[in-house]
């Protein structure tokens, strides 16, 4: 992505990222952050809907 975004982590945040990242097996803090988002989006969505729905990237496939 060329226009990342960067938020600037505390030192709270970031021992909570590297202790997902290690429970997780993954590569590094970015990816915790992103399963911390997606778990959360999960979450959220299935709490509205009352049911679990899959997060692909939105596009359609012609």
């Amino acid at each position: 992505m060329a226009d990342e975004l960067r938020l600037p982590l505390d030192d709270e945040l970031e021992a909570v990222l590297e202790q997902i990242r290690a429970q997780q097996n993954l590569r590094n803090r970015e990816e915790a952050a992103e399963w911390l988002l997606r778990r959360r989006l999960r979450k959220g969505t299935q709490e509205l809907t009352g049911r679990g729905r899959a997060l692909y990237p939105a596009g359609r496939k012609n």
